[in-house]
């Protein structure tokens, strides 16, 4: 990434070598880190919870499919971003060290601070109202893939194939890590397309905000999840 002028003094942007990494790796340490989205005269901003692994050589990636112009992000450097339409929404992804490999931004929590206030949520609200109408509650906001671009106003047209820009959007090390993360399997994997690959991490403090939470009465940890402390590294389960 070019040396850009910081947003606000104590900004920490993620440089691309972050990125150009395992991507199991890169999806563990986005945990805790702050997605910044300049919106008119304000920033949006949220704690990532919720990231999904994808390699290139297994069959629940997109990159699996092949190369297409869409696609093209996956396999350029490391910290490119990625965005598709899921389920009629925008889906927001980073690339990873080696082609075809990437981490999916599955869930975040609203973020505030000095920078993002309460009317930075309000906002985020105003972006990603509930089916009603009404303000969709702050645990949910971001609850989602898709939910959580429709708050930070995030357009596939927009940011397919760019780079960060610390002026517009990037990602924030605001000095926050997991205690605990949970190791699990992805969501939506279709039968046999490796959904059975322990590729999805979660902010265990932030399990019941997530997509979906791993855990419950029915599920055993060292059977169906397993816990990782903050910070740990990239190992099979």
């Amino acid at each position: 990434m070019l040396q850009r002028p910081l947003p606000w003094p104590s900004a920490r942007p993620l440089p691309d070598s972050f990125f150009d990494r395992d991507a199991r790796q890169v999806a563990i340490d986005l945990l805790g880190k702050v997605l910044r989205r300049k919106h008119g005269d304000m920033w949006l901003s949220a704690r990532i919870i919720e990231t999904e692994a994808y390699m290139l050589d297994e069959r629940g990636s997109h990159a699996s499919l092949g190369y297409t112009h869409n696609r093209r992000a996956l396999f350029a450097g490391g910290g490119t971003i990625y965005m598709y339409y899921a389920r009629g929404g925008d889906s927001l992804n980073f690339s990873a060290a080696g082609p075809g490999n990437s981490v999916l931004i599955k869930s975040a929590f609203p973020h505030v601070d000095v920078v993002s206030g309460a009317d930075s949520v309000r906002t985020m609200q105003q972006l990603n109202p509930a089916r009603d109408g009404e303000p969709r509650p702050i645990e949910k906001l971001c609850a989602g893939q898709t939910l959580l671009c429709k708050a930070l106003d995030l357009k596939v047209p927009h940011w397919n194939a760019q780079g960060f820009d610390p002026a517009v959007f990037f990602v924030d090390d605001a000095g926050e890590c997991p205690s605990q993360i949970i190791q699990t399997t992805r969501l939506g994997i279709p039968p046999g397309r490796d959904e059975h690959l322990p590729y999805r991490f979660v902010d265990a403090a932030h399990a019941r905000h997530c997509t979906k939470s791993p855990l419950g009465r029915t599920r055993l940890e060292g059977n169906h999840y397993h816990l990782l402390g903050g910070g740990a590294p990239w190992k099979e389960a």
